[in-house]
């Protein structure tokens, strides 16, 4: 399989007065999986239908191995896409499915039997061959997409969604197979999803979109562990943003109340009086023993989900949300407990 890097050089796309996409730049480095992750009308499926040729950039430039394709027509492209419908063709067998695009560019009946029955095998769909899409499970469906895509052995595999029409279990075996199937063949796939767990289990990269622009990139736990804003703090896992007051400066440092609470966080920029931090629900450690530096708070909600407790408590430094996976000595509504959490997961946002 070849596998070629994908440019973004300045891409806008509008449509009459709406701009989806704006002036967005990016790489998506060759032979990895990077998924574009964001919430609905955020552009990254306009992102993903410029690269397949499907819509064309109001302005901007894309590269495809250094190539520019900014105005070749689709089927020009050495590009293959999976659609969230799967878009099978009910009346043809599985086989006949997967091997449609090679009959379409004249490969011999032959070659493209032989090569339908490899990709097949691929998928963990062999002795299917014959059977039509009504037969097979969604599951199976979109494995069979998979398989029609890849077939062509593209420069750039495309993933529109492809999970969304299936339920929670098997959207996790799906997604174990395509990430299996993209590093054994190690073709350039571009993901889009809106599930910010899916794209923290697949991706060797997340570029993650907000109003047409670019929140921010980088790999999975990276974002996690470093949001630079609000918007990715909770759009990437759960996050309790709360105000800090920095009462001290100093080289390289600041000394942070939040609440009760003082702590020193390391950073290299500069802020003002106060700033906005990002707490990780699983990093606060809760607690009915009063220690030197803690947040005092009070109990409001408390939910067991099987592996964990979760908790809404109220403080003064508003609602706090802690998930603890301590599900035996559990805390009570009403109760009173104490909150203390360790520098370095305790992350200042830039906004």
């Amino acid at each position: 399989m070849k596998k070629a890097e994908v440019k973004f050089e300045n891409i806008t796309k509008k449509f009459n007065e709406t701009t989806a996409v704006d002036n967005v730049s990016c790489n998506f480095e060759a032979g990895t999986l990077t998924t574009l992750l964001g919430p609905s009308g955020c552009g990254k499926t306009t992102s993903l239908r410029i690269i397949a040729g499907l819509e064309r950039a109001t302005s901007g430039k894309i590269l495809v191995d250094n190539e520019d394709v900014t105005l070749l027509p689709a089927t020009d492209r050495d590009v293959s896409m999976v659609f969230q419908s799967y878009a099978l063709f009910p009346h043809m067998s599985v086989i006949e499915n997967v091997s449609y695009g090679l009959k379409m560019i004249n490969v011999n009946k032959e070659e493209y039997t032989e090569k339908a029955l490899e990709t097949l095998k691929l998928v963990n769909l062999e002795g299917y061959e014959n059977r039509m899409p009504s037969e097979l499970s969604g599951g199976q469906q979109q494995r069979v997409a998979v398989a029609r895509a890849i077939v062509l052995k593209p420069k750039v595999l495309l993933f529109d969604e492809p999970l969304s029409n299936l339920d929670a279990k098997l959207r996790r075996q799906v997604r174990e197979d395509i990430r299996e199937i993209q590093q054994k063949l190690g073709v350039t796939t571009i993901y889009v999803t809106h599930d910010q767990e899916e794209a923290l289990a697949i991706s060797d990269k997340v570029i993650v979109m907000n109003n047409a622009v670019i929140a921010q990139q980088g790999n999975p736990k990276d974002l996690y562990n470093f949001p630079k804003n609000k918007f990715v703090a909770n759009f990437i896992g759960d996050a309790n943003v709360v105000k800090a007051e920095i009462v001290n400066k100093e080289s390289k440092s600041y000394i942070l109340k939040i609440a009760e609470m003082k702590i020193k966080v390391q950073t290299d920029k500069d802020f003002s009086n106060t700033v906005s931090v990002a707490l990780r629900p699983e990093k606060i450690s809760i607690d009915k023993t009063k220690t030197d530096n803690c947040i005092h708070a009070k109990v409001n909600n408390a939910s067991f989900v099987g592996s964990s407790y979760q908790y809404i408590l109220n403080s003064n430094a508003g609602k706090i949300y802690v998930v603890s996976g301590e599900t035996n000595n559990i805390f009570n509504v009403g109760e009173e407990v104490f909150l203390s959490i360790s520098e370095k997961d305790i992350k200042i946002l830039n906004d």
